[in-house]
C-alpha cells in the first residue's frame, strides 16, 4: 500500500511540474510586446530635401555633408524597420536606422549585432544588393526593403 501511495504521489508531482513548465514556456513566435516596441515618427523625405531623424546605429561620420533620404517603413513580423541614408556626390556616405524591432531582449541583442553589419555592407556595396545577416533574417529583409526605398528616392 505504501508503494502505491508513493507512486501516485510521484505521478501527481511529475504531472503538476510538467503542466507548470508547459504553461510557463514562452516561444519566440509570440512576437514583440507592442507597448515596449520603439517607435520613431519621421516625415518622409522628398528627393532633394533634407530630413531629420532620430539617431540609431550609424557607421558613417558625423561630419558627413549631403542630402538625407528616409526610406519607407517596412513592417516586419517583429516590428517596423526604417533606413535613412545620407548621399553626397552620388554616393551613400552614412546610414542610420531610426526604427527597428526592440520589443524584447532578444530583438535588442540581435539588432545590436545585425544593424552595424547591414549598414557597413550598404556603405561598401553602395546599393541594396547586400547579404542578409544570419540570425536576423526578418530585420535584414525589412532593412533591405526600406533601404531600396531610400535609394530610389535618391535616384541611386
Amino acid at each position: 500500500m505504501v508503494t502505491a501511495t508513493r507512486r501516485n504521489a510521484l505521478w501527481l508531482l511529475s504531472t503538476a511540474a510538467g503542466v507548470a513548465l508547459l504553461f510557463g514556456y514562452t516561444t519566440s513566435t509570440s512576437g514583440p510586446a507592442s507597448a515596449a516596441s520603439k517607435t520613431v515618427v519621421t516625415a518622409p523625405a522628398t528627393p532633394g530635401t533634407t530630413s531629420s531623424t532620430a539617431t540609431a546605429p550609424s557607421t558613417g561620420t558625423a561630419a558627413t555633408a549631403g542630402t538625407t533620404f528616409t526610406g519607407a517603413v517596412a513592417q516586419t513580423r517583429w516590428g517596423p524597420v526604417q533606413v535613412t541614408i545620407a548621399v553626397a556626390d552620388g554616393k551613400v556616405t552614412d546610414v542610420t536606422v531610426p526604427q527597428y524591432p526592440t520589443g524584447n531582449g532578444k530583438d535588442r541583442e540581435i539588432n545590436a549585432d545585425a544593424l552595424p553589419e547591414l549598414t557597413q555592407e550598404t556603405l561598401s556595396a553602395q546599393s541594396a544588393d547586400i547579404d542578409m545577416v544570419s540570425g536576423a533574417t526578418v530585420t535584414s529583409q525589412g532593412y533591405v526593403t526600406s533601404l531600396q526605398s531610400a535609394l530610389d528616392q535618391a535616384g541611386l
